[in-house]
């Protein structure tokens, strides 16, 4: 899931108290998005400090929420549909079908989450604002991470444009895939082919959204589930 749609779980908590909770729950992809070379596990690790302790459960309730959609019917049935009709037009691009699938998906829920109002990007960003940059890089030394200047850069560019917001714009998915997609390969898609897949993303965008909010009540119950 990408980052809208981790905060979904977390939409209702308080930014002053669960800041650092709600940064650890999209802190992997943030790290994944700043250089995707970075790998730490700070989810088998534990500390004192409560800071440090919140961004690990957040960060372990990623990986949770993560390995519950991908391994759901939802995941596997919509990312394949998308993937199919993806296809053809990309056809002559090094992006690889499977993976654009899987990441088109996501994007849409994200937009759906915006566009339907069941969550708030500036809500988002301000948990993200209660974060203390002395904070998070002790947290990502403490994990493993010597050189977090890569990190930072991403990140205080991340929180100060708000990119997020865009996401509202069913016309933007695509050119975030670009930027997603860059991070692999160089030249990843044509106009004509940008053109193309902003049509299908905005046709199974409409298709999805009617029933779009059983992927994250299904997570929800499972969430409650593994508390007990």
């Amino acid at each position: 899931m990408n980052f809208l749609s981790h905060f979904y779980f977390d939409r209702e908590s308080d930014p002053k108290t669960r800041g650092y909770h709600t940064l650890g729950t999209v802190l992997p992809d943030l790290l994944k998005n700043a250089d995707k070379s970075i790998i730490i596990h700070p989810e088998r690790l534990s500390h004192t400090d409560p800071i440090i302790c919140d961004i690990i459960s957040g960060w372990k309730k990623h990986l949770e929420v993560d390995r519950y959609f991908h391994s759901s019917q939802y995941f596997t049935t919509h990312s394949s549909h998308l993937r199919q009709l993806l296809a053809p037009a990309i056809a002559g691009s090094p992006v690889k079908s499977f993976f654009l699938g899987h990441i088109t998906l996501e994007l849409i829920l994200d937009n759906l989450l915006l566009t339907t109002n069941k969550v708030s990007a500036d809500d988002f960003y301000e948990h993200l604002a209660y974060c203390n940059r002395d904070a998070i890089d002790n947290f990502l030394h403490f994990s493993g991470l010597e050189d977090t200047g890569q990190f930072f850069r991403f990140y205080e560019s991340f929180v100060r444009n708000r990119y997020l917001h865009t996401y509202t714009d069913t016309q933007q998915i695509a050119y975030a895939l670009r930027r997603i997609c860059m991070r692999l390969w160089s030249d990843p898609f044509t106009t004509e082919q940008e053109g193309r897949m902003n049509a299908i993303i905005s046709d199974y965008r409409d298709y999805l959204l009617p029933g779009f909010m059983s992927i994250f009540e299904l997570i929800s119950l499972k969430l409650n589930d593994s508390k007990r």
